[in-house]
């Protein structure tokens, strides 16, 4: 009797892939780290240079960015995807702010580990709620006492 093979645990990249759809209208959070998890964005210039791309309309396309923050090794977007897949959308994002960081750092390269971890916020969830997580995170991070001290944040209801 063959006995078959236990599965191969997905590992990395290929598993942060598996099951992602890009949903027109869905509003995902969407976390992504640096490389290395390297702090490139704690200096104040860095962390701005990078928010100006990431924020660029054209970067966004028909995308709508309803919050985020950006902190020193890794960002949290919730963003409401339009036409464009989401993986090209945050591609494009993460060039971009990688593109104007590198600028103010006097460097070349990646700044962002390829891949990124999406949630689908369901009907259910408050998406409201999920945007205030993601500006509580300099909080949680012990950065800040207050969220509205922490300077790189933004969310379309505050």
């Amino acid at each position: 009797m063959d006995i078959p093979a236990p599965p191969v645990a997905r590992r990395g990249h290929a598993a942060l892939r598996r099951g992602r759809v890009s949903v027109p209208g869905q509003i995902y959070h969407l976390t992504a780290v640096t490389r290395d998890r390297s702090a490139y964005f704690a200096g104040f210039h860095v962390a701005w240079a990078a928010v100006r791309g990431f924020r660029q309309p054209a970067v966004l396309g028909d995308a709508r960015l309803l919050a985020w923050v950006l902190m020193p090794d890794h960002a949290h977007w919730l963003l409401q995807l339009g036409q464009d897949p989401l993986d090209k959308v945050v591609s494009r994002m993460k060039s971009a702010s990688g593109v104007h960081a590198n600028r103010v750092l006097a460097r070349s390269g990646p700044v962002w580990a390829p891949a990124f971890h999406d949630h689908a916020l369901r009907r259910e969830e408050d998406v409201r709620a999920a945007a205030r997580y993601v500006v509580a995170n300099p909080v949680r991070a012990g950065l800040v006492e207050r969220a509205g001290d922490y300077p790189f944040w933004d969310c379309i209801w505050l």
